[in-house]
Protein backbone atom coordinates (compact mmCIF):
# COMPACT_ATOMS: atom_id res chain seq x y z
CA UNK A 1 0.00 0.00 0.00
CA UNK A 2 2.55 2.14 0.68
CA UNK A 3 4.28 1.74 -2.44
CA UNK A 4 0.85 2.26 -4.08
CA UNK A 5 0.77 5.94 -2.44
CA UNK A 6 3.95 6.45 -3.49
CA UNK A 7 3.66 6.05 -6.96
CA UNK A 8 0.57 8.38 -6.64
CA UNK A 9 2.67 10.85 -5.46
CA UNK A 10 1.06 11.47 -2.10
CA UNK A 11 2.03 10.89 0.81
CA UNK A 12 1.31 8.14 3.43
CA UNK A 13 -1.65 8.13 4.88
CA UNK A 14 -1.04 8.85 8.85
CA UNK A 15 -3.42 8.49 11.46
CA UNK A 16 -3.74 12.02 12.69
CA UNK A 17 -3.93 12.03 16.66
CA UNK A 18 -6.28 14.75 18.14
CA UNK A 19 -5.70 16.20 21.41
CA UNK A 20 -8.50 16.81 24.00
CA UNK A 21 -8.80 20.06 23.38
CA UNK A 22 -8.91 19.57 19.44
CA UNK A 23 -11.84 17.53 19.94
CA UNK A 24 -13.40 20.05 22.76
CA UNK A 25 -12.85 22.49 19.89
CA UNK A 26 -14.55 20.53 16.80
CA UNK A 27 -17.22 18.67 19.10
CA UNK A 28 -17.90 22.56 20.15
CA UNK A 29 -19.39 23.93 17.36
CA UNK A 30 -22.04 20.32 17.17
CA UNK A 31 -22.43 20.45 20.88
CA UNK A 32 -23.50 24.59 20.57
CA UNK A 33 -25.81 23.69 17.84
CA UNK A 34 -27.52 21.09 19.45
CA UNK A 35 -27.59 23.17 22.66
CA UNK A 36 -29.06 25.63 20.37
CA UNK A 37 -31.69 23.22 18.78
CA UNK A 38 -32.31 22.17 22.43
CA UNK A 39 -32.67 25.67 23.38
CA UNK A 40 -35.15 26.28 20.50
CA UNK A 41 -37.34 23.35 21.31
CA UNK A 42 -37.81 24.43 24.70
CA UNK A 43 -38.50 27.58 23.62
CA UNK A 44 -41.32 26.64 21.21
CA UNK A 45 -42.25 24.23 24.47
CA UNK A 46 -42.28 26.82 26.44
CA UNK A 47 -44.43 29.07 24.07
CA UNK A 48 -46.90 26.38 23.77
CA UNK A 49 -47.46 26.22 27.53
CA UNK A 50 -47.32 29.95 27.81
CA UNK A 51 -49.98 30.29 24.97
CA UNK A 52 -51.67 26.85 26.26
CA UNK A 53 -52.06 29.11 29.86
CA UNK A 54 -53.06 32.16 28.00
CA UNK A 55 -55.97 30.01 26.65
CA UNK A 56 -56.98 28.94 30.04
CA UNK A 57 -56.11 32.22 31.29
CA UNK A 58 -58.66 33.77 28.66
CA UNK A 59 -61.24 31.10 28.68
CA UNK A 60 -61.48 31.92 32.06
CA UNK A 61 -61.70 35.49 31.87
CA UNK A 62 -64.60 34.84 29.19
CA UNK A 63 -66.50 32.89 31.50
CA UNK A 64 -66.11 35.16 34.45
CA UNK A 65 -67.09 38.33 32.54
CA UNK A 66 -70.10 36.13 31.06
CA UNK A 67 -70.77 34.90 35.10
CA UNK A 68 -70.56 38.69 35.85
CA UNK A 69 -73.03 39.80 32.74
CA UNK A 70 -75.67 37.46 33.83
CA UNK A 71 -75.41 38.29 37.65
CA UNK A 72 -75.88 42.23 36.01
CA UNK A 73 -78.32 41.17 33.53
CA UNK A 74 -80.66 39.32 36.88
CA UNK A 75 -79.77 42.39 39.11
CA UNK A 76 -80.98 44.58 36.63
CA UNK A 77 -83.87 42.50 35.96
CA UNK A 78 -84.82 42.51 39.50
CA UNK A 79 -84.34 46.12 39.69
CA UNK A 80 -86.47 47.15 37.10
CA UNK A 81 -89.25 44.73 39.02
CA UNK A 82 -88.91 46.17 42.16
CA UNK A 83 -88.50 50.15 40.30
CA UNK A 84 -92.04 48.71 38.74
CA UNK A 85 -93.52 47.58 41.89
CA UNK A 86 -92.57 50.96 43.34
CA UNK A 87 -94.24 53.19 40.82
CA UNK A 88 -97.34 50.84 41.22
CA UNK A 89 -97.02 51.08 45.06
CA UNK A 90 -97.21 55.21 44.48
CA UNK A 91 -99.81 54.97 41.95
CA UNK A 92 -101.98 53.06 44.02
CA UNK A 93 -100.76 55.57 47.56
CA UNK A 94 -101.94 58.73 45.14
CA UNK A 95 -105.22 57.25 44.19
CA UNK A 96 -106.08 56.92 47.88
CA UNK A 97 -104.57 60.20 48.79
CA UNK A 98 -106.79 61.55 46.07
CA UNK A 99 -110.07 60.09 47.29
CA UNK A 100 -109.08 61.14 51.04
CA UNK A 101 -108.51 64.45 50.38
CA UNK A 102 -110.99 64.83 47.76
CA UNK A 103 -113.77 65.31 50.10
CA UNK A 104 -111.68 67.98 52.61
CA UNK A 105 -114.20 71.09 53.54
CA UNK A 106 -112.64 71.73 57.03
CA UNK A 107 -109.72 74.19 57.72
CA UNK A 108 -107.73 73.62 61.35
CA UNK A 109 -104.83 74.81 62.32
CA UNK A 110 -102.98 72.64 64.10
CA UNK A 111 -99.08 72.49 65.70
CA UNK A 112 -96.87 70.00 65.38
CA UNK A 113 -93.70 68.71 67.00
CA UNK A 114 -90.34 68.74 65.31
CA UNK A 115 -90.43 64.98 64.34
CA UNK A 116 -93.89 64.86 63.00
CA UNK A 117 -93.02 68.27 60.60
CA UNK A 118 -89.56 66.38 59.33
CA UNK A 119 -92.28 63.21 58.50
CA UNK A 120 -94.64 65.48 56.67
CA UNK A 121 -91.83 67.31 54.66
CA UNK A 122 -90.37 63.69 54.05
CA UNK A 123 -94.09 62.42 52.41
CA UNK A 124 -94.14 66.08 50.18
CA UNK A 125 -90.49 65.37 49.42
CA UNK A 126 -91.26 62.16 48.12
CA UNK A 127 -93.58 63.12 45.58
CA UNK A 128 -96.80 61.69 47.65
CA UNK A 129 -98.04 65.05 48.47
CA UNK A 130 -98.09 68.65 47.22
CA UNK A 131 -98.32 70.01 50.38
CA UNK A 132 -97.71 69.65 54.18
CA UNK A 133 -101.79 70.29 54.50
CA UNK A 134 -101.94 66.80 52.43
CA UNK A 135 -99.72 64.80 54.34
CA UNK A 136 -101.35 66.21 57.50
CA UNK A 137 -105.13 65.35 56.61
CA UNK A 138 -103.78 62.12 55.01
CA UNK A 139 -101.98 61.01 58.41
CA UNK A 140 -104.84 62.42 59.97
CA UNK A 141 -107.59 60.16 58.13
CA UNK A 142 -105.40 57.29 58.59
CA UNK A 143 -104.46 57.03 61.94
CA UNK A 144 -108.48 57.56 62.42
CA UNK A 145 -108.94 54.76 60.66
CA UNK A 146 -106.57 52.35 62.37
CA UNK A 147 -108.12 53.40 65.53
CA UNK A 148 -111.62 52.42 64.77
CA UNK A 149 -112.45 50.58 67.34
CA UNK A 150 -111.24 52.73 69.77
CA UNK A 151 -113.50 55.55 67.65
CA UNK A 152 -116.41 53.20 68.24
CA UNK A 153 -115.71 52.70 72.17
CA UNK A 154 -116.13 56.23 72.48
CA UNK A 155 -119.19 57.04 70.48
CA UNK A 156 -120.91 54.20 72.10
CA UNK A 157 -120.38 56.44 75.62
CA UNK A 158 -120.84 59.65 73.94
CA UNK A 159 -124.60 58.36 72.85
CA UNK A 160 -124.74 57.13 76.91
CA UNK A 161 -123.75 60.70 77.73
CA UNK A 162 -126.09 62.19 74.88
CA UNK A 163 -129.07 60.64 76.77
CA UNK A 164 -128.43 61.02 80.61
CA UNK A 165 -128.04 65.05 79.04
CA UNK A 166 -131.12 64.58 77.72
CA UNK A 167 -132.25 63.05 80.78
CA UNK A 168 -131.02 66.00 82.64
CA UNK A 169 -132.43 68.92 80.50
CA UNK A 170 -135.90 67.35 81.03
CA UNK A 171 -135.51 66.86 84.64
CA UNK A 172 -134.36 70.72 84.98
CA UNK A 173 -136.88 71.65 82.58
CA UNK A 174 -139.99 69.98 84.68
CA UNK A 175 -138.57 71.38 87.94
CA UNK A 176 -138.32 74.83 86.39
CA UNK A 177 -141.82 74.25 85.14
CA UNK A 178 -143.67 72.69 88.23
CA UNK A 179 -142.21 75.65 90.14
CA UNK A 180 -142.96 78.36 87.26
CA UNK A 181 -146.28 76.52 87.30
CA UNK A 182 -149.93 76.83 89.30
CA UNK A 183 -148.94 78.86 91.92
Amino acid sequence: MKNKDIKNNKPPAVKKQTTGVEQKQTEGPKKKEEKKLEQQQQHKENRGKEHTEDQKREHTEDREQEQHKKHQSAFDDFSNHVEKIAVKTAESIRKVIDKALSSRNTVLTIRVNDESNRKMNMLVEAGLFKSRSESAAYLIQEGIKTQDALFKKISVKLEKIEKLREELKEAVSEEFISKDGPE
